[in-house]
């Protein structure tokens, strides 16, 4: 771990200027340390030296705040800690959207092998269902506004896309049109089901991190890119939904397949984006195209045009 004044890189010096703006360390011996896995942001762990309590630090990477609003994020994870099931809140300046929580201690991430145990899918599932109880959230942005979004980013960017987009587009329009015909369920959404989200510790609650993409959105987004994310089997998926909902209905299983594809459209198309953004030593475009092409599956299913009817 570095001690403040030993930063050589620049993510290391913008970590030492956001620990330098917490007035409650300012007496403080402070060691910070980089965590791994975070595609958008930088994230630390950080020590006192005389404290028990760890924390971590989160520093908005740049261009992040094209897709994200820092204080309603802040305040979507507040009440996620009243609700059980997030990390206990510390520190925020809404000015840099710099966040710090306490850490948590004896967790790990979920791993995509982990999903393939129903049990631990079931208990994803439970604690979406409680976030999704929650009071409406103060940012609306359903995955429609997501995908327009993006769609409109793209024309201004010019990032590199598929041959078929316009065919894509209009199979996504065709969607958005009957999905809206139905009407939505909105609920407060947690809309980033990456693994390394979801926190677990033996003995204790499962907890989500990372509210960044948080917002009300339609139920059965939420829930389609989720299991679609997981690759859990159709089958299993009816299970899943059937423990979910009580019951599983034809509309309800309708709206979960176009969901996934809608899912799909939006994660692609972030991918695309983040290429012309990003800074980050990771592949947006391919991890862009390779969500397109799992929304084609589900588009090209036989069953496509069934499900726009029956919702």
């Amino acid at each position: 771990m570095k001690k403040l004044g030993e930063a050589i890189t620049p993510a290391e010096r913008a970590a030492e200027h956001a620990i330098q703006q917490v007035d409650a360390w300012k007496d403080c011996e402070v060691k910070y340390q980089p965590i791994t896995g975070g595609l958008s942001n930088s994230n630390w762990r950080i020590e006192l030296s005389g404290h028990d309590a760890r924390y971590f630090l989160k520093v908005p990477g740049p261009g992040t705040e094209k897709f994200i609003n820092r204080v309603v994020t802040n305040q979507i994870g507040k009440q996620a800690f009243d609700l059980g099931i997030g990390p206990r809140p510390f520190h925020f300046d809404p000015k840099t959207g710099v966040e710090i929580m306490l850490f948590l201690e004896g967790y790990r991430c979920l791993t995509n092998f982990d999903f393939k145990d129903l049990k631990v899918t079931s208990e994803v599932l439970a604690v979406y269902k409680k976030f999704h109880s929650g009071a409406l959230l103060g940012i609306t942005k359903t995955q429609f506004d997501m995908v327009d979004e993006h769609l409109r980013q793209a024309s201004e960017l010019g990032p590199k896309m598929p041959a078929d987009m316009p065919w894509l587009v209009d199979r996504y329009m065709q969607a958005k049109q009957a999905m809206l015909a139905s009407g939505l369920d909105m609920v407060p959404c947690f809309n980033d089901p990456i693994p390394g989200n979801f926190m677990i510790k033996p003995g204790a609650p499962m907890k989500l991190v990372d509210f960044e993409f948080s917002s009300n959105n339609d139920r059965s987004c939420e829930l389609g890119v989720l299991l679609g994310e997981m690759f859990i089997s159709e089958e299993d998926c009816m299970v899943l939904l059937e423990s979910y909902y009580g019951k599983l209905t034809q509309p309800i299983f309708s709206r979960f397949q176009i969901g996934r594809a809608v899912a799909d459209m939006k994660w692609g198309l972030w991918g695309i984006v983040n290429r012309k953004l990003a800074s980050w030593d990771f592949d947006y475009h391919k991890y862009g195209i390779w969500k397109l092409k799992r929304a084609r599956s589900v588009i090209l299913d036989q069953r496509w045009d069934w499900w726009l009817r029956s919702l």
